[in-house]
């Protein structure tokens, strides 16, 4: 994979932010989850859901009709 190609490093990400819900799903459906973790887990989920935005946005041209 080719570091300066963004739509892979997109794919690379929505497939960590993907994991990421399943982990948290998986945690929450337990019942005996640490909340801490939980926590932790959620924060880098937004992280991944912003940087997935950022890097959406710079390949969407803003084109005002």
């Amino acid at each position: 994979m080719n570091d300066d190609d963004p739509s892979a490093l997109l794919e690379l990400l929505r497939g960590e932010h993907r994991r990421l819900d399943q982990q948290i799903g998986a945690l929450q459906a337990a019942g005996s989850a640490d909340q801490l973790e939980l926590a932790r887990l959620k924060k880098r989920k937004l992280r991944l859901k912003d940087e997935i935005e950022a890097i959406s946005d710079r390949l969407v041209p803003d084109i005002i009709a």
